[in-house]
């Protein structure tokens, strides 16, 4: 991994009044230049073999510049031209998915957050440590494949946008989807109405909702439209579609917009302090946007599935403000709440206390 104090001397060599935010054309790219143009800054867009076009299409989210690779991995190679441009790199899914992991806690730029957090996200293993020492409701794991005696969802390692995610009903249906070449998990199935809590964590903000280092902020909340898992169900015959090779999934192809019950607001306050609360123990914090994954039972208990530790697509339903941003900010995005971030982190002397 890149060390902080290489990113730091990197970082001092910038001119600090022409920052560019730049991220790779996808995913949540459109708000994160559309919000950093709202608070100022020059934009870069990654892009991938060529210029994308649809961006033409949306004028306010049209990067200033795009810088083209022939692959993901030519970023990393690519690294020392970017730092001229003075680019500090926002993190999304798919960039860390398609750079790969390993790549991205070696790419010597500046990037908003705290990279450390990836070895605790993507291991389920020590996701699940991180979660349930903060005191966070996690489904029940099964160790063993033979033990399973009720509905499981069956996850593999990493992020995929809901790639490698499958349901189980017994041992039988266990060997019938199992990828053994991948790591897996397995953990009861919680039947309720699922939830993605979208927060902002500040290391440097003093006021509203106050931990013991800065603030937390909920910004929005969405649920997910998931391939064919929903429709499939809904016929039924689970294991006869899957002797015919139909296959559920639950990968990800849009997003709905929600508010919850105001009445579970301090339950959903009280999950998103007490993983930051534990971040900051374990490793140094999990800076900028997050988002719980979670179920709500019919008892209005919230049980944790995941944590993504950066901005996730979701969040893409509020590029103008969702019903809870609102209260915070006019037309306050997740991107654009990154770019504000940035921006005082910047004027405050702190850019240390957000990037790595």
């Amino acid at each position: 991994m890149v060390s902080k104090k290489k990113v730091m001397e990197i970082l001092k060599d910038y001119d600090t009044n022409a920052l560019t935010i730049a991220t790779v054309c996808s995913h949540t790219s459109l708000q994160i230049f559309d919000g950093a143009r709202k608070e100022g800054f020059n934009t870069l867009g990654i892009a991938i073999g060529k210029q994308p076009k649809f961006y033409d299409a949306f004028p306010k989210a049209k990067p200033d510049e795009f810088f083209i690779v022939e692959s993901y991995t030519d970023i990393m190679q690519k690294a020392e031209e970017l730092t001229e441009k003075n680019v500090i790199i926002i993190p999304h899914g798919s960039f860390v998915e398609y750079l790969g992991a390993d790549n991205f806690l070696k790419l010597e730029l500046p990037t908003f957050g705290n990279r450390e957090v990836l070895g605790w996200e993507s291991d389920r293993e020590k996701e699940r440590e991180w979660l349930t020492s903060a005191g966070i409701k996690m489904p029940k794991k099964i160790s063993r494949p033979q033990d399973i005696d009720r509905p499981v969802l069956v996850k593999y390692h990493g992020a995929k946008g809901g790639r490698g995610f499958f349901i189980a009903k017994d041992h039988h249906g266990f060997k019938l989807g199992i990828d053994h070449t991948q790591k897996y998990t397995i953990q009861e199935y919680i039947l309720g109405t699922r939830y993605y809590l979208h927060f902002f964590y500040s290391p440097i903000k003093e006021e509203g909702y106050k931990l013991s280092k800065g603030s937390l902020e909920l910004l929005s909340m969405d649920r997910r439209d998931e391939s064919n898992i929903d429709e499939m169900y809904k016929l039924g015959a689970q294991e006869e579609l899957k002797r015919l090779g139909l296959y559920p999934t639950f990968v990800v192809t849009g997003n709905l917009p929600l508010v919850i019950r105001e009445s579970l607001l301090p339950e959903v306050f009280r999950m998103g302090e007490k993983v930051v609360e534990r971040s900051l123990e374990l490793f140094g914090g999990m800076i900028g946007p997050f988002c719980i994954e979670s179920i709500v039972t019919d008892k209005l208990e919230f049980k944790v599935f995941e944590v993504s530790s950066r901005i996730v697509a979701g969040t893409n339903l509020f590029i103008a403000g969702s019903p809870y941003s609102d209260l915070i900010g006019h037309n306050l995005s997740t991107g654009r709440r990154i770019a504000q971030e940035i921006k005082s982190a910047n004027e405050m002397k702190k850019l240390n206390e957000i990037i790595s």
